[in-house]
């Protein structure tokens, strides 16, 4: 399968999906894991935890307010139906929502969008942990993705609604700092490090709490008052 062209592509959900959980062995140990997410052809609502029928096994990592919704783009899709040889399913990276048009290098942290009927706010990128090996059985995986550099976006829940596939996206307000999600990561990587650039993240008014730490001990390990 190819990509449309980038002028034909509207900003859309592709699929919805969720999980009840589930258990699985891994490096012999039983692990509880709502990575397994299969895709929902039906309107699900959106609360400002999650959505419904999701579940988020361990939420000392995953879930709360900051990580209400995981989305994850199909362009990125291609690039690892490539990367890996073989295609992938909606769902396959544990994303809530596969989109269309919503990729981290184009969405600013604290912009706001309305899925279906609810309004998210974008708010930081996705760190994956070892689960994402356990999900595709290949413990590289986890720094695979680290190096494709393709987060994905994680969002608030400014109002809650509904959301189904085929629904539209539609950016509301964009924020002025201009700091792209997948700015964070490379910023921490030491890819990124220029005055304006910490300055303005650390502006970001709903930044959450532990990514503007990381930036403040950055805005520090480069001698940048703040």
């Amino acid at each position: 399968m190819q990509a449309p062209p980038a002028a034909l592509l509207i900003m859309k959900i592709i699929s919805v999906n969720v999980s009840d959980g589930k258990t699985v062995r891994w490096k012999g140990r039983t692990v509880e894991t709502g990575i397994f997410k299969t895709a929902v052809n039906r309107r699900l609502a959106v609360g400002k935890l999650n959505l419904e029928g999701d579940r988020q096994s361990d939420l000392r990592v995953h879930g709360g307010t900051d990580k209400a919704v995981y989305s994850y783009d199909w362009e990125d899709y291609f690039w690892w139906n490539q990367a890996l040889g073989r295609e992938l399913e909606p769902g396959a990276f544990g994303e809530n929502l596969t989109t269309e048009g919503v990729l981290d290098r184009e969405i600013f942290v604290g912009d706001t969008l309305r899925m279906g009927t609810a309004i998210l706010q974008a708010v930081q990128p996705r760190l994956p942990c070892y689960k994402l090996g356990l999900k595709f059985e290949d413990e590289r995986m986890t720094s695979r993705f680290m190096e494709a550099e393709r987060w994905g976006i994680y969002y608030r829940v400014l109002e809650e609604g509904s959301v189904q596939a085929a629904d539209e996206i539609e950016i509301l307000s964009r924020d002025p700092n201009h700091i792209k999600i997948s700015d964070l990561p490379r910023m921490l990587a030491g890819e990124l490090i220029d005055e304006d650039q910490i300055r303005r993240a650390l502006a970001v008014q709903v930044m959450p709490e532990g990514w503007r730490n990381k930036v403040l001990q950055l805005a520090k390990s480069q001698g940048i008052p703040v």
